[in-house]
């Protein structure tokens, strides 16, 4: 009886680690947490998580997404070696 409790306890406490995780990740969905932004009449995209802008709606719809990539890959590069210093 005491190793069932004790597994549904583990169980239970990685459910809901697994659960935080989840959330951490996804977001309320609320409009604060929008990604990004596209506005045809100034041909503007805003990509909020890194605060970009650029003036070419017309290419990211064509399918130049490269400026965005590697301006996100720089960010994630950037906090990962923050996090590696201990900061």
């Amino acid at each position: 009886m005491l190793r069932a409790r004790l597994l549904k306890a583990a169980q239970d406490a990685q459910a809901n680690e697994l659960g935080d995780l989840k959330r951490s990740q996804l977001g309320g969905g609320g409009r604060s947490e929008k990604i990004r932004t596209y506005n045809f009449k100034e041909n503007r995209v805003t990509d909020h998580r890194i605060n970009m802008t650029t003036y070419a709606l017309d290419s990211v719809l064509a399918g130049d997404l490269d400026p965005y990539v590697d301006a996100l890959l720089a960010d994630k590069r950037a906090r990962q070696l923050g996090e590696s210093d201990g900061h």
